[in-house]
């Protein structure tokens, strides 16, 4: 059987991040693992060109990075208080970005919400948790809302 030791836990702060949080609690507890909590904060430099001074734009991701490393450090208080859990705040697109932090982290599972998008807004905004599913090396365990 695997021996999930580090796990992925990648949260949008939203309601029911918490109950992501607690899947995440239960299988690292399993083992006595750790757990990195992870939140990407969206890049906007797709928007350098739409008039609108990239000091602006940089100074407006500084300001969400900011208050996500605040919501961050009060998350991992609030829910995860028996396990060793690293918080970490990153900007970019969210599917490569939580790939790329599970490999670089070496974690054995990915544990995720899913806004479970139907119709126009899955193919206007796709899916994070899809294309994380398809393209993770590891065990990826997806939550969906209640």
């Amino acid at each position: 059987m695997a021996n999930v030791k580090r796990v992925l836990c990648a949260v949008d702060f939203s309601d029911y991040s918490p109950r992501v949080a607690e899947y995440a609690n239960l299988i690292a507890g399993c083992s006595g693992g750790t757990v990195v909590v992870l939140y990407v904060a969206p890049s906007l430099s797709q928007y350098v060109g739409f008039h609108v001074p990239p000091s602006s734009i940089e100074n407006f991701v500084g300001e969400i990075v900011t208050g996500a490393e605040d919501t961050m450090t009060e998350f991992v208080k609030d829910n995860f208080k028996d396990l060793t859990t690293v918080g970490k705040v990153v900007t970019g697109y969210p599917a490569e970005e939580i790939l790329s932090i599970a490999e670089a982290e070496k974690c054995d599972m990915i544990v995720m919400g899913t806004h479970g998008r139907k119709g126009i807004d899955r193919i206007l905004f796709g899916s994070v948790a899809e294309k994380v599913v398809k393209s993770s090396k590891v065990p990826v365990l997806t939550v969906r809302p209640s």
